[in-house]
């Protein structure tokens, strides 16, 4: 993913898509529909402190420093990000190979496309403030850029494990992959970065795609993203679900929880930087009206445990309300607390590292931690 453009430009608007779009339905305007806003500016978040009551207790490592590889739990790092020596490229180490094809959405049986008018937003349902209502999105055609990463020592034919990640391509993942994999600490691996489908917000592509609560997106991307893969990459993907992960950080972090929560059949490994667990799902669906939120206040506990392993990351000054709803229910820190804290009650294998001097998908936090994410995320695979 590129960070710098995410923490430039990606949540100036914030909200998501439904399911009812997401199955090519749109929805019914009010009768009189309300004006539509720019998006007011985003307000610089407050610093969290990790020792906040009602936050999961966690365990204060030296600055500098990264949780172990082999332990669960909770830690907190900073307030210096130094990089791990795996972000840069290392002389003798093989460096793989990166194959570039673009998708049109008139290809797309799943995304045909929307867009939301330009300089448009939205406003708060007077009767909820849980609900955001837009009434400028529209069909609209895209192109997305999928980048794969072969890494030197793939066997031509054998069936290879996977890492699928958002807001793609992501040149930071296949530097750390060509070092670990060197080092025998990952296997040999394929690495999908897919490009959004642009745009961000209610009303957008990249919203439908990352924010609904459905496994509409794990299905693009198993029926019309990896057979184009193993065609134009000449590499053959595992079935296994032990052998697929996938990655990403804000909505595309949300998205990557949702592939493998919907989907447990496809994907067992989630890696997720400044997770969007909040409520931004766009129009309101009646199955999970919170959108992401669900997933802490409700999913995950009232639901058997699921064979998910999943690393998380927030930062002390991730977002907090950077929209006009107030429906308390758009603190990017205390979700990700919420999510640790359900996690751990439900037994699952889950490592959440609090980032002290850090911001929403604050990419010195990335390069600092990328490697030893990536190393606990595949603990346990044969």
């Amino acid at each position: 993913m590129n960070n710098t453009r995410l923490a430039a430009v990606a949540f100036i608007f914030l909200a998501a898509p439904s399911l009812l779009m997401a199955q090519g339905t749109a929805p019914q305007a009010p009768a009189t529909p309300p004006a539509q806003t720019t998006a007011p500016p985003r307000p610089t978040p407050p610093t969290r402190d990790p020792s906040t009551p009602g936050y999961v207790t966690a365990k204060e490592l030296p600055d500098g420093t990264v949780p172990p590889s082999d332990v669960d739990g909770n830690f907190v790092i900073g307030p210096t990000h130094p990089a791990a020596p795996e972000m840069t490229v290392q002389e003798g180490v093989p460096q793989g190979t990166i194959v570039n094809f673009t998708m049109s959405s008139g290809d797309s049986k799943i995304y045909p496309g929307i867009a939301r008018d330009a300089g448009t937003f939205g406003t708060a349902d007077p009767n909820d403030p849980a609900k955001l209502v837009v009434t400028t999105s529209r069909p609209a055609p895209y192109t997305r850029r999928v980048a794969v990463y072969v890494p030197k020592q793939y066997v031509p034919g054998t069936a290879a494990p996977l890492i699928v990640g958002a807001d793609g391509p992501d040149q930071l993942l296949f530097t750390a992959l060509d070092n670990l994999i060197a080092q025998k600490r990952v296997p040999v691996m394929i690495a999908v970065s897919i490009g959004n489908g642009s745009g961000d917000a209610q009303g957008s592509q990249r919203g439908l795609e990352y924010d609904t609560m459905s496994g509409r997106y794990a299905e693009f991307v198993e029926s019309e993203v990896l057979p184009l893969v193993e065609k134009q990459a000449n590499v053959k993907l595992t079935k296994n679900p032990e052998g697929r992960a996938t990655m990403g950080c804000s909505s595309g972090a949300a998205a990557a929880l949702t592939m493998a929560w919907y989907h447990p059949e496809l994907y067992h490994r989630v890696l997720s930087y400044s997770g969007t667990y909040v409520n931004q799902q766009w129009p309101p669906n009646a199955e999970t009206p919170h959108g992401a939120w669900e997933y802490h206040e409700r999913l995950i506990p009232n639901s058997a445990a699921k064979p998910i392993r999943i690393w998380m990351e927030v930062g002390d000054r991730d977002l907090f309300n950077p929209n006009i709803m107030r429906d308390n229910m758009h603190d990017w820190v205390v979700a990700n607390e919420n999510m640790a804290r359900v996690l751990a009650a439900k037994g699952y294998h889950y490592q959440f590292t609090f980032a002290r001097n850090a911001g929403h998908c604050d990419r010195a936090v990335k390069q600092q931690t990328l490697p030893q994410a990536l190393e606990w995320l595949w603990k346990g695979y044969r």
